[in-house]
């Protein structure tokens, strides 16, 4: 399973007016780095003077906090609230915090900022990110500036205003958005087969995945085949499930992408969430990864221009298991320590004495498997859910990331993969091939 988005909607609660985040000390921009996980994007912030990680999420209208790594954040007045969105039941309780410090890089920084808090420790999902996360932070950073997403860079510039913008903007195509509840929409036409139907769908940052499709809002919907059950995330009211199969064309005006993967949510899973009027569906990072993009909400635009990635495949992970960050570990590592010694005969003369022999001990990440799609390959061969994996195709994954397990598991179909896993104190090895389950098949 790929990760996913956890936290799609708010419905039960709106922004409330603020003045929101400026560029500080009179600059006309200002830049953001950021890490690149699956597809999403998790910048550094500071909320009230602690420094802390979080997802950029447009698909989100508030800002969300649901970790602290137990560092100590002095919050402001407090109230109860309750939110509701993807998943099975029907609200969680949580925290609002008022008149809060935020600050996101250097020159960026909102002095009164709401934030809202989940005291649910289970929607912590640093482990299938692979690095520590403490929140999401959606609307309020696109609120008031032109921000442009550079995914090959890794950086993010907001602009005081369009007449900063990029002196080429000749080369970007522009294209009309709708800002409604705080979230982006663009129109896009869907071709399931040999139709192009107009839909309209939510430009969502925050979805791992290339395109959502909600087949209980759109009207005779039959799904391609093949396709397969699957577990697609996480939402605040529980697991969302549904299907995964690949469609044949998806336009975003004069851009084309050929046979995306798509992902269904079953009715079950969305019975809680206001759509907003019309909708179909989302657009995830799997497409806007291929783009460099500058977001205006103020103007109502957003401007596409097309990167070396434009023209990528779209790959599923053909293994069928999900892996997660299951903590660090202790690892003996050997290493050429060169000891600096006096040489008494002399003077101030400085022999070197290498020891091949010497050791040290650094702490190392540590993976297991969190799930295992049923008859997929990993399965068949036999892998189970809480197995330590220790290797993959003869590396040690203590110097793996969790993003380059993932990436391979994504990577060739038919690559063949050894993986060697800890279950109950014994060493075991599994080998299988890596199978697409859903290729796209022309209709006879």
């Amino acid at each position: 399973m790929n990760f996913l988005k956890l936290f799609l909607l708010f419905s039960t609660i709106f922004l409330r007016a603020q003045h929101g985040f400026e560029i500080t000390e009179s600059k006309k921009t200002t830049v953001i780095p950021f890490q690149l996980i699956n597809n999403l994007i998790f910048i550094p912030v500071e909320l009230n003077g602690v420094p802390l990680t979080f997802l950029l999420d447009t698909g989100v209208s508030e800002t969300i906090l649901f970790s602290t790594d137990n560092k100590e954040i002095d919050f402001k007045k407090l109230e109860k609230i309750k939110f509701s969105g993807l998943g099975g039941t029907l609200e969680i309780e949580g925290l609002k915090s008022i008149r809060n410090q935020l600050k996101i890089g250097k020159h960026f920084n909102d002095p009164s900022h709401t934030v809202f808090i989940i005291l649910d420790e289970d929607f912590n999902f640093s482990s299938h990110v692979g690095i520590p996360v403490n929140g999401i932070i959606g609307y309020s950073f696109f609120r008031n500036h032109p921000v442009s997403i550079n995914y090959l860079t890794k950086k993010i510039a907001v602009f005081e205003d369009e007449t900063a913008l990029p002196k080429n903007m000749g080369k970007y195509r522009e294209f009309p958005i709708t800002v409604e509840y705080n979230k982006p929409y663009v129109m896009a036409e869907v071709e399931m087969k040999n139709e192009k139907k107009s839909s309209k769908l939510l430009l969502d940052l925050g979805n791992s995945d290339a395109l959502w499709l909600f087949p209980a809002l759109i009207k005779d919907f039959v799904y391609n085949r093949p396709n397969i059950e699957d577990f697609l995330g996480r939402g605040f009211n529980g697991d969302v499930y549904g299907k995964r199969s690949r469609i044949h064309n998806l336009y975003l005006g004069d851009f084309k992408f050929e046979k995306p993967l798509i992902a269904m949510p079953d009715e079950f899973s969305i019975q809680h969430i206001n759509m907003v009027k019309d909708r179909k569906g989302s657009v995830g990072s799997e497409i806007l990864r291929r783009f460099t993009i500058i977001f205006d909400y103020k103007n109502k635009k957003m401007f596409l221009r097309k990167n070396k990635h434009y023209g990528d495949d779209f790959h599923f992970n053909m293994s069928g298991i999900d892996f997660k960050h299951d903590g660090v570990k202790w690892e003996q590592e050997m290493v050429k320590v060169e000891t600096p010694t006096q040489n008494s005969n002399a003077g101030n003369e400085v022999n070197v004495i290498a020891n091949p022999f010497q050791y040290k001990f650094v702490l190392k990440p540590l993976y297991s498997v969190a799930g295992i799609r049923k008859e997929s390959p990993g399965f068949k061969a036999g892998l189970k859910k809480g197995d330590v994996v220790i290797s993959i195709n003869g590396k040690k994954t203590s110097n793996m990331t969790l993003n380059s397990i993932n990436e391979l598991m994504r990577s060739e179909e038919g690559k063949a993969i050894e993986i060697t896993v800890i279950r109950n104190a014994e060493t075991l090895s599994f080998t299988f091939n890596l199978e697409d389950p859903i290729p796209y098949q022309e209709e006879l």
